[in-house]
């Protein structure tokens, strides 16, 4: 029997339960249990300024796992509690399902899909194992009898997951995408996988899967199970969703600058967590109040476009065993009810003071902005919309002795509205606006599509058509795309800006637009990519390649690499070609992408800057074949490395 990941069970797994492996990592929050205070701040903090126009990701939605095996399935009633989106409801718009290895067992996921899509929600799966007949045991540290894919079924899996999207959509239900596997990285009770396994799979089988394809669905995050998915371009034009969970992962962790860097045109979920625990009830507060914070750093710091609690209904979840929401089901509907998909985050202090949160969306003719308040005491807090008027506001609170309830107000004058945030609370403001004039209420035309001139190490020159307008054009705002965000680069009152501060050897996605005296802007142009310079030249460097140690079919071996330039090497990669069909399995000091015979290796955190005259070491594992010839030549950022 497989069991419940978060909580006891008498049959239970060899391994040990989530909650022992969190506590030993000392991964579990701590929360401190504040006393709520009446007394207001006499001050006002300085305004939160909230720019309608600065956009970040565009949000798919928040929502919840159903597991009809593990948890039983929801009622009729429930699923409109969890899907609908009026008084009582949560409003969700994002269902994870369950794909389970044994075909005959389908058909319990379709009932609360079929709602949750009819209510306007995303479907999305994740298998914990593939098909028994798939599967062989290898040993994996001490565990004797863990579980992998075996390597000459890849193809059959993929088809398995794809018979599972056929099936659900046979049955009304269009998955968003499938995974390809629920937490490859913490496996004792299913499947591991390796990050060169899944890079492997998505490079050569994860194209004939007929939707969307997420991986790794790491268990808290950890970089080095997806940072060889952004280092593969084969692997990553099949990849659709980079999918991770927040076990115990700190929020220092959050961002990731190499899924900026290389994930254009890619979506980043937050698609499984509980927090703080499962241990507590939900309705503890303002112990509960904890989820909004971790919700306003998922959006935040890591700009998650999707947030996925675990289990939908449980004494732990935002939906109580009774079929009520939950204090913590409030606190994630405060976000959920109102930033509806399709909504974009758009900038705002995220601290304003201390202890409060703040973000925003963007969404037809609404603003929404989120507030918490984790001080004991209230406190006065101003918010100014910029680049638009906004005509009215209504707000609704959540905290120790209300839930969700509507308030009246704020004030609201010359675009600026001040509110109380009562002590331990969590505030929506869903503020309607319009344009910044109402003389002129025309954008500007797109901007044509940009083009490169003046490519350095650090920096890049964007020319463009210029724009139309009825009242003229006033400037541009040049954005770096990167995955479903922007972030301002450069602005200019020509069609030309110089972006600077650029990191040497690295691709950058820019686009532009347009905006007009009134505030109003145009629709974004279309992008261009362009790779900076290597600031690398030959001769800066140094390479020496020995093998430690072989075996029938396998060798150890490993790479040292010297900056002999004159000044010091941050962020590099090497790249050299195996001749005789060798293949890197294992790396340590190092991110390895093969295609073919060809491979290139990215630093990791304690590589990634080699000082002047200084050195790096490179390990690997490879399989190879009758023959093991050493690389005849590598580069480093482009340029040729002498040997030592």
């Amino acid at each position: 029997m497989t069991s419940r990941r978060d909580e006891p069970t008498t049959e239970g797994p060899r391994s040990p339960s989530r909650r022992a492996v969190l506590a030993t990592m000392g991964a579990l929050p701590l929360l401190a249990v504040a006393v709520p205070s009446s007394r207001a701040t006499a001050a006002t903090a300085a305004a939160v300024s909230v720019d309608p126009s600065a956009r970040r990701q565009t949000i798919r939605g928040f929502g919840g796992m159903n597991h009809p095996a593990w948890a039983g399935d929801l009622t009729a009633a429930q699923r409109d509690t969890a899907f609908g989106n009026g008084t009582g409801q949560l409003g969700f718009s994002v269902l994870r399902i369950h794909i389970d290895e044994n075909q005959a067992n389908w058909g319990a996921e379709v009932a609360t899909a079929q709602r949750a899509a009819a209510l306007g929600a995303i479907v999305f799966a994740s298998p914990w194992n593939p098909p028994a007949s798939m599967v062989e045991t290898f040993t994996h540290g001490s565990q004797t009898d863990a579980k992998r894919l075996r390597h000459d079924s890849y193809g059959a899996y993929a088809q398995h997951l794809n018979a599972f999207y056929q099936f659900m959509k046979s049955n009304g239900v269009d998955l968003y995408a499938v995974s390809v596997q629920n937490e490859p990285d913490y496996a004792q009770d299913w499947t591991w996988w390796t990050s060169s396994e899944i890079v492997t799979f998505l490079r050569n089988n994860a194209g004939s899967i007929g939707t969307r394809v997420i991986a790794p669905e790491s268990f808290q995050y950890v970089k080095s199970m997806s940072d060889p998915i952004l280092n593969d371009a084969t692997a990553l034009a099949n990849l659709d969703i980079l999918g991770a969970h927040l076990y115990g992962t700190p929020f220092a962790n959050f961002p990731y600058p190499l899924f900026q860097q290389k994930g254009q045109g890619k979506e980043l979920w937050m698609t499984e967590v509980y927090y703080p625990n499962s241990t507590d009830s939900a309705d503890l507060w303002p112990a509960a109040l904890g989820v909004g914070e971790h919700m306003h750093h998922a959006m935040v710091d890591a700009e998650f476009q999707a947030y996925v609690w675990w289990y939908i209904r449980r004494s732990y979840g935002p939906m109580r065993e009774d079929g009520q929401i939950s204090k913590r089901g409030a606190v994630m509907a405060h976000f959920s009810k109102f930033v509806r998909p399709g909504y974009v985050r758009v900038d705002a202090a995220a601290n304003p003071q201390s202890n409060v949160y703040t973000s925003a969306y963007a969404g037809g003719s609404n603003v929404v902005i989120v507030a918490v308040n984790k001080g004991t005491g209230a406190v006065s807090q101003q918010f100014t919309l910029a680049n638009t008027t906004a005509s009215s506001v209504s707000s609704w609170v959540t905290d120790g002795s209300r839930t969700l309830a509507a308030l009246s107000g704020p004030t609201l004058a010359n675009g600026t509205l001040t509110a109380t945030l009562p002590a331990s609370s969590i505030t929506t403001f869903v503020v309607t606006v319009g344009s910044s004039s109402g003389a002129d209420t025309q954008a500007p035309s797109a901007p044509g599509t940009p083009t490169a001139t003046g490519i350095t190490a650090t920096s890049v020159t964007l020319s463009w058509t210029a724009s139309t307008d009825n009242t003229g054009v006033a400037g541009y705002d040049v954005v770096r795309v990167s995955g479903g965000t922007e972030s301002a680069a450069a602005s200019a009152t020509t069609n030309q800006a110089t972006v600077t501060g650029l990191t040497a050897g690295t691709a950058y996605t820019f686009a532009v637009y347009a905006r007009d005296a009134a505030g109003n802007r145009s629709s974004r142009s279309s992008t261009v990519t362009v790779t900076t310079s290597t600031g690398s030249s030959a001769g800066g460097c140094g390479v020496g390649y020995q093998v430690t140690g072989s075996w029938t079919g396998g060798f150890q071996g490993e790479i040292t690499i010297r900056n002999t330039g004159s000044a010091a090497l941050t962020g590099w990669t090497l790249a050299f070609t195996f001749t005789a069909g060798q293949t890197i399995t294992q790396m340590w000091g190092g991110t390895p992408a093969q295609s073919g015979g060809a491979v290139t290796v990215t630093p990791v955190d304690y590589t990634t800057s080699i000082p002047a005259g200084g050195s790096v070491t490179v390990g690997f594992l490879a399989d190879q074949g009758g023959t093991n010839p050493a690389p005849t030549s590598f580069t480093l950022n482009g340029g040729t490395c002498t040997s030592v």
